[in-house]
């Protein structure tokens, strides 16, 4: 196991709450349901605010979304390529912070009570939330968003996309996720980039530390209670801290999956199916090494379409 089980079980949960915060966010804004064996189009609880919503054309017109989703994707990819090889700091930090700020407010206007002017309120705490996640660096704050971000994301994508549509960005996804991990080693050089210029990153990050460094940090601390040491010597020693990360896309791309599955065949195979992709981290855990990069969407794409192949045989 490549991290301790404390730690993979704070992932986990994490990524499992998040999923599951993802469904209730996507029903609140789903146009469609299913109902007695068919998809049908309702009245939504709640529109799409700040303009992100389909109109009556894009509806009726939803031959071309995939292939548009896949080239944004595309163009968003090498954007960001590009602006971390230029070291472009203050452009990726604001581009960080807008899409948080949206993001929020998406999921909060989802979540908090249907009262006058919600989707400013929750655009206000998304606002403030997001300064203390990207600019004040707070540990807490930036995985309590990462709870919610996710979620507002995919309520924009879910009604872009159908079950033929899912499986093939999935594939996508999962092959570009290889590669970018295993052959280039691109997805490591921008993680490193995020975390150490940028001091941000897209997904769970949990820093700890070995046994060896935690007695290290316990002898600091009674050096310098003891005043054999002060503080700035304190500050000066090395302690090794590890990471426990889990990027942004592994984390949405099963909200997505889940939330077309809702939308296509209902309540219990949306579930199914994130717990499909809970399985398939799972494993990716359970048998990763120490110091050894993995990319994820494989693992977690191979457990939702096992869930979607289950639901499925039972629904036919």
């Amino acid at each position: 196991m490549k991290h301790s089980a404390k730690i993979t079980i704070l992932i986990l949960a994490m990524f499992l709450v998040t999923q599951f915060i993802g469904l209730y966010v996507v029903d609140s804004y789903s146009t469609e349901r299913f109902v007695d064996g068919h998809t049908i189009n309702v009245e939504s609880s709640k529109i799409l605010p700040y303009g992100m919503g389909l109109n009556e054309e894009e509806r009726e017109n939803k031959s071309n979304l995939l292939t548009s989703i896949i080239f944004s994707f595309v163009i968003a990819v090498l954007l960001l390529f590009l602006l971390t090889h230029l070291k472009a700091k203050v452009i990726l930090k604001t581009w960080f912070f807008l899409v948080t700020v949206l993001a929020l407010g998406i999921s909060l206007t989802a979540l908090l009570p249907a009262v006058k002017f919600v989707s400013i309120i929750a655009l206000s705490l998304g606002f403030f939330l997001a300064l203390a996640k990207i600019y004040k660096r707070d540990f807490i704050a930036h995985n309590f968003s990462e709870l919610l971000i996710y979620p507002g994301i995919a309520a924009i994508f879910v009604p872009l996309l159908g079950l033929f549509g899912i499986i093939i960005l999935l594939v996508l996804i999962s092959v570009y996720d290889m590669w970018a991990v295993w052959k280039s080693k691109i997805m490591q050089k921008m993680a490193k980039f995020q975390m150490n210029e940028l001091n941000i990153f897209g997904g769970f990050f949990v820093p700890y530390a070995s046994k060896k460094e935690k007695e290290k940090i316990r002898l600091i601390r009674e050096k310098v209670k003891n005043k054999k040491m002060t503080k700035k010597e304190a500050e000066k020693k090395g302690i090794k801290v590890n990471v426990a990360i889990l990027g942004g896309g592994d984390i949405i791309f099963p909200i997505i999956a889940s939330g077309v599955i809702l939308k296509t065949w209902g309540v219990w195979p949306a579930i199914t199916t994130t717990f499909g992709a809970f399985l398939g981290l799972l494993s990716l855990f359970m048998f990763s090494e120490k110091k050894k990069f993995y990319p994820a969407m494989p693992f977690i794409t191979a457990g939702i379409f096992l869930a979607i192949g289950i639901c499925w045989l039972i629904i036919k």
